[in-house]
């Protein structure tokens, strides 16, 4: 009788793993590249392996774009939770702002070609990073860093849309995100009251 090593259980386990951890990486970068199709065949030669195997592993195109977008994801919300525990409050929002629109420069190519396809595990992450931006911006409106008088709400779409469009912009640059976050961040401080 053969042991589960002798009957090379573990090594397909371990091609498997290998496998969908080369196909989701070939995936996030043909997401954020602009030419190429995102085909099972285009990301099966990215990847090196076959498109039996995308298939096989993932089942859809679908499901794998979902995954990978996810996966990208997941880095910045736990970024976003790690500066609700900073003690700065300004510092922190400052912070995940400066990561979101780093993130969102490299990877908005990838929003633009999601189109309408169904990705429950990417907007679970979509919803869990604007959650932690409600957060950030509710602790810095408690704190007295931000104005309490524009709803929470309405400043987070406020700096949703804006951050999307610098990290659209043709002349994105660091200095382009750090005047940006110099305005919007001034622009949000409290009012002092007119007499």
């Amino acid at each position: 009788m053969s042991t589960p090593s002798e009957s090379g259980v573990p090594r397909r386990r371990t091609d498997a793993v290998r496998n969908r951890h080369l196909v989701l990486e070939a995936t996030k970068a043909l997401l954020a590249e602009g030419g190429n199709a995102i085909t099972v065949t285009v990301i099966s030669q990215r990847a090196g392996v076959g498109a039996a195997t995308v298939v096989r592993t993932f089942g859809s195109k679908e499901a794998l774009v979902d995954a990978a977008v996810a996966d990208l994801l997941e880095p910045l919300i736990r970024r976003g939770r790690a500066a609700l525990s900073e003690p700065d409050a300004e510092q922190a929002l400052r912070g995940f702002l400066v990561e979101a629109m780093a993130f969102q420069s490299a990877h908005w190519v990838m929003g633009e070609r999601l189109g309408v396809m169904e990705l429950p595990a990417t907007a679970a992450q979509r919803a869990a990073l604007d959650g932690v931006g409600l957060d950030l911006i509710t602790r810095a409106r408690d704190e007295g860093v931000i104005r309490t008088d524009l709803d929470v709400a309405v400043v987070a779409v406020l700096i949703n849309e804006l951050t999307y469009a610098i990290a659209r912009s043709a002349s994105a640059s660091q200095s382009l995100s750090e005047a940006y976050l110099a305005v919007i961040l001034d622009g949000l401080r409290p009012q002092p009251e007119l007499p």
